[in-house]
């Protein structure tokens, strides 16, 4: 399963200058563990590292100017950093596999002469096999939408960049000479600068590690859940996903009952053990084709529908029922998780996340935001990130692991939630 390694943003709202994880130009720093969970007060910027990830996203999805409207993101001038002159930067460092070579992409967003929002440059690149040092080679550059791609698994152009490099130069060297070289390049210019590279050229099977990619972040999965939207009666149909709203959880119970009947319910059963005063869980069909969910609490002898539980209730089980799928997302991101949850439940919900990010083989990678003390209790401090203001009223985040002080009140027994409760991470 493919894992982020290392995400770096600039210009992104509060976000100017923020990295976290590992780089093909840091190496000593480390790599982004498979279970990720981001601290800090109110106000600092965990909202907008979630909607970080929800952007680029919609990027793909939708194209530029639109991931910059979607969302009430108020368009580029709102989400560009206060006081910052473009462009809008991502740069992201991840593996497809544990064995394969880490590729870098990177991504720069500005305006263009009418002041609409467009891609400035687009930019894929990977070191060549046994390469552990020196720069990676590109096999994918975009200059405002013109720039070059090589085919296959070709290894790309190796770029110095200590010195100027000039695109069209280069492609019109390339144009002049019959070598080898020339014959692996394809020359590319979109038709609309206003949609990414990858979504266009990762359609097509003559670029594998571009397509690979693109499959990478169309996966994402970033909760929006709301519990009223998972109360609602959908029309019949089984899906396989767990949409981003959650408003089709009896769809995919209708699936994983029709496609893995024996397997869900054990889920079932396994799902009921984690949630407090529910003894049994399971479904009911309806005269339309449609399949209920009921909830046996204890001390009642008819059952509940979804309809009538708790938010906290369904809240918990659509988590786990995600962690259930049998093709998980590769990445999930979840913002404040304990809304809405009795707080005993958080520690359970926190190792829950973790056993699948670092479990069986084809586990997702888990990014959450939080302030709760009692999910933190659960992370070790190479898992958490502690993000504050600095003077300047921009975000900057520290692994808490890098700090001696945590990591040493940790190893002496103190819980790092209740650091956090008590401003000890706050303060370093």
């Amino acid at each position: 399963m493919a894992k982020i390694e290392g995400i770096k943003i600039t210009n992104f709202r509060t976000l100017k200058d923020v990295s976290l994880g590992r780089f093909w130009n840091q190496q000593n720093s480390e790599s982004l563990t498979p279970m990720t969970a981001v601290i800090g007060k109110n106000g600092v910027g965990k909202s907008t590292l979630f909607d970080a990830f929800g952007f680029l996203a919609d990027c793909l999805k939708s194209g530029v100017e639109e991931a910059c409207d979607a969302r009430e993101r108020g368009g580029f001038s709102k989400i560009l950093s206060k006081g910052q002159h473009g462009p809008i930067q991502f740069e992201i460092y991840y593996k497809e596999d544990g064995n394969a070579r880490p590729i870098t992409y990177e991504l720069a967003i500005d305006l263009d002469n009418t002041g609409r929002p467009f891609v400035l440059k687009e930019r894929l690149r990977q070191r060549r096999k046994g390469q552990k040092h020196g720069w990676p080679f590109s096999f994918l550059i975009l200059n405002k939408g013109k720039g070059v791609v090589w085919k296959g698994e070709q290894e790309g152009l190796k770029i110095d960049e200590t010195g100027d490099f000039d695109l069209l130069e280069f492609m019109d060297s390339l144009k002049s000479t019959d070598k080898e070289e020339s014959r692996e390049t394809e020359f590319v210019e979109l038709d609309d600068n206003r949609r990414l590279g990858i979504a266009t050229l990762g359609a097509l099977k003559q670029h594998p590690r571009i397509s690979s990619f693109r499959r990478f972040i169309e996966g994402w999965y970033l909760s929006y859940f709301t519990p009223d939207a998972a109360r609602s009666l959908p029309l019949a149909g089984p899906q396989k996903h767990l949409n981003i709203h959650g408003d089709n959880l009896g769809n995919v119970v209708q699936f994983m009952e029709r496609e893995h009947p024996k397997r869900f319910q054990t889920i079932l059963n396994r799902i009921a053990d984690k949630i407090p005063g529910i003894d049994i869980i399971d479904t009911e069909p309806t005269n339309d084709g449609r399949l209920l969910l009921r909830f046996n609490d204890k001390g009642f002898k008819d059952p509940f529908y979804a309809q009538q539980m708790s938010d906290g209730t369904l809240k918990v089980f659509a988590y786990l029922l995600l962690l259930e799928d049998p093709f998980p997302p590769p990445f999930f991101c979840i913002e404040e998780p304990e809304n809405g949850l009795y707080h005993k439940l958080l520690e359970t919900l926190a190792t829950e996340f973790r056993e699948h990010a670092t479990g069986r083989k084809g586990s997702s990678q888990v990014f959450i935001t939080t302030h709760q003390p009692y999910f933190i209790d659960a992370l070790e401090p190479k898992e958490v990130w502690i993000l504050t203001k600095s003077q300047d009223g921009f975000s900057k985040i520290t692994r808490a692991s890098d700090v001696d002080f945590i990591q040493n009140m940790v190893e002496e027994g103190q819980p790092l939630g209740a650091l956090w409760y008590s401003d000890y991470l706050d303060a370093r």
